[in-house]
């Protein structure tokens, strides 16, 4: 194949760099495809941000009788119809998958591989099937792929990652979920919504460990008053039972064993970037202890602590927070610096908010409070937690768990962190991210606009509000 002047692995946010300022060039873009389907355009179309949250919604409705009955309405779910909500699902984003692959393979300019490449080089790959690809520019965004523990039949049917669970035949009538993340989170929520029994177990105590103490404690009650949550147990076997489900082995942390039988098993213990995959390291590619390929500001691969000049990589297999909003801010950038190679751009990587969308819904950006307290020193923080059920929209809701805590510096009321549990939390902290994002202080941020009364956003005024800073030279009226 002839010599290109771009040249991408990974159909995910690397698709969105082929832009008009490539018609007229010779652009190779290489991508094997999601592992279970072969689905052309990355995890989040496929089988992560969106079809989960898709799966979020009807599993909240299913949930509606909890909150009615706190307000006088009787209501009962019937059913979750799970093949007709799968199957929504899955013929719009298949087919948004297919068009997208479709589009790329017609443009004449654009050499589409679908199958799995092996760097050669910084700027060169192979195919699985022969294919040499050479290029001016180089741009790795390979992404991540879900973590398999090392113990006897993980490679059952009967056995899921988030790659394939979504795509089960059957709601499961009893599942087992392995780990206390993002992720399996959102599948507890998810399940249990839909009328599965959950069982979820993680290695250590509590669930959700790498958020603020305060939210952690809070969601891991939460979980445990929702479905069964077991700690400090590991999965040491799973086999297959004569009724079509699985015996899962386990072992307590203090040497026990125990069996559980259920129908499925979701194992989410983390994902794993596919610098191994591609070749990273045999190409002499510096990667962090993760795995991780190592990049400098301006995103170009690191190549014995060197920057290798226009090699580029973005999204998971490089960046440590894993999230779709920081590859889409990512390939921005590397887009920029690609076309414009004498005008580089640095990468943002500073107030990065996240949401993990299990129930209840949980949001947070900078700093947890420990964080805050070794970063400025425990005595200059200012920390205030509000309650939703302390505002009057709380109220109209009844709610008795929602919790928004703001930290920020007490000497200039700089805003170092926010975390959120409960309904609708992750729009709840947007302007907190905003003011973050922008150098806005805590005692500006509050009382520098109007807050609508009584919306539920008051949770984030009176958090603000609730902060001990001090007053601006020119205060807002």
């Amino acid at each position: 194949m002839a010599a290109h002047d771009l040249a991408i692995i990974g159909s995910g946010s690397g698709n969105s760099l082929i832009t008009p300022h490539w018609d007229q060039k010779r652009v190779a873009l290489a991508d094997q495809g999601i592992p279970a389907t072969g689905a052309f355009g990355g995890t989040c179309l496929n089988v992560g941000c969106i079809p989960t949250k898709m799966y979020v919604r009807p599993s909240a409705l299913a949930r509606a009788p909890e909150e009615a009955a706190r307000l006088g309405v009787e209501m009962t779910t019937e059913r979750a119809d799970w093949p007709a909500i799968r199957d929504r699902i899955f013929s719009r984003i298949d087919a948004i998958s297919a068009a997208g692959r479709d589009y790329r393979d017609r443009l004449e300019n654009v050499d589409l591989i679908t199958e799995r490449v092996t760097l050669t080089s910084p700027r060169s790959f192979r195919s699985d099937s022969g294919v040499e690809v050479t290029a001016e520019q180089m741009v790795i965004a390979a992404g991540s792929r879900p973590v398999l523990p090392d113990v006897p039949g993980v490679d059952l049917p009967q056995v899921h990652t988030s790659d394939t669970i979504m795509r089960v035949d059957a709601l499961p009538e009893r599942i087992l979920i392995i780990g206390g993340g993002y992720i399996a989170c959102e599948f507890a929520g998810i399940f249990t919504g839909l009328g599965s029994e959950v069982i979820q177990i993680n290695r250590s105590l509590g669930l959700m460990n790498q958020l603020d103490q305060e939210i952690a404690a809070a969601y891991s009650a939460q979980a445990e008053a929702n479905w069964s949550v077991l700690y400090q147990r590991t999965l040491a076997r799973i086999t297959e039972a004569a009724d079509g489900g699985v015996t899962a082995q386990l072992v307590t942390s203090d040497g026990r064993a125990e069996e559980l039988h259920v129908d499925t098993v979701l194992i989410a213990i983390g994902r794993v970037p596919n610098s191994d995959s591609v070749g990273a390291a045999a190409v002499g590619l510096d990667l962090h202890p993760d795995g991780r390929i190592a990049v400098d500001e301006y995103l170009r691969v690191q190549k014995e602590g060197k920057p290798v000049e226009g090699v580029y990589a973005i999204g998971d297999i490089s960046s440590a927070p894993m999230l779709k909003h920081v590859a889409n801010h990512e390939a921005r950038v590397a887009a920029h610096n690609l076309e414009h190679p004498q005008r580089l751009r640095r990468v943002r990587h500073e107030v990065i908010p996240a949401a993990i969308f299990s129930h209840p819904e949980i949001a947070h950006v900078g700093l947890t409070e420990a964080q805050a307290a070794e970063e400025v020193g425990a005595e200059h923080l200012t920390v205030k937690t509000q309650r939703y059920g302390d505002t009057a929209y709380g109220w109209a809701m009844e709610d008795q768990t929602g919790i928004m805590k703001v930290i920020a510096d007490s000497r200039d009321g700089k805003i170092l962190g926010a975390h959120a549990m409960g309904y609708q939390s992750s729009n709840l902290i947007q302007p907190i991210v905003h003011a973050m994002s922008f150098g806005q202080d805590a005692y500006t941020a509050a009382r520098g606009q109007y807050w609508i009364h009584p919306a539920l956003m008051e949770v984030t005024e009176n958090a603000l509000l609730g902060l001990d800073v001090p007053v601006p030279a020119e205060p807002p009226l």
